[in-house]
């Protein structure tokens, strides 16, 4: 089957649901900060953090060199040395580590035949019918159909119900035609 336009779509997606935040409260000054691509971010103890890789409307993904973590625009300040986080590189990378563990827990405890799947976009896709090592054999709605996504294709949505990192019209393109 062909799901290769499902790992792109993945791949866009999947930056967002495990957001760490770098400070419990962002000063009021940060909300003006400009966050660049390319520009460097240094700790709260003067130390380099790592650099901006990319910027969105609503976030920034910060490369520490350990990981590329997606935070939040007003999580960043400005100092003379340039773009700043309230937070050493140590202690981002460790509680992001943290996060990611905590979130793969979660959803490798949610990933069981029978549970109900959705879509990125919210919408029903199907069941779990099986999970065979890294592999999760979807059961889809509606359908007697089959179809095996990877591990790497799941997350759990803000209600901790399991959905693939594609909408359905994704998936729609991805599936091979009857006929």
């Amino acid at each position: 089957m062909k799901f290769a336009k499902l790992a792109v779509a993945a791949a866009a997606l999947a930056i967002m649901p495990a957001t760490a935040y770098a400070q419990d409260a962002a000063p009021a000054a940060a909300a003006s900060v400009e966050v660049t691509q390319g520009a460097s971010v240094t700790g709260n103890d003067g130390n380099p953090i790592g650099t901006v890789a990319q910027v969105t409307p609503d976030a920034a993904i910060v490369n520490t060199g350990s990981h590329e973590i997606p935070l939040p625009l007003n999580a960043f300040g400005k100092d003379e040395s340039g773009l700043t986080l309230n937070i050493t590189k140590t202690e981002l990378d460790a509680t992001f580590a943290q996060q990611m563990a905590e979130a793969k827990a979660a959803l490798d405890a949610a990933m069981i035949a029978g549970a109900a799947v959705g879509t990125a976009d919210a919408q029903p896709l199907g069941t779990i019918d099986t999970v065979e090592g890294e592999n999760v054999v979807l059961a889809l709605a509606g359908a007697e159909q089959k179809v095996t996504l990877g591990k790497e294709m799941f997350a759990l949505d803000n209600n901790g119900g399991v959905i693939v990192l594609a909408t359905l019209a994704q998936i729609q393109q991805a599936m091979p035609s009857e006929g």
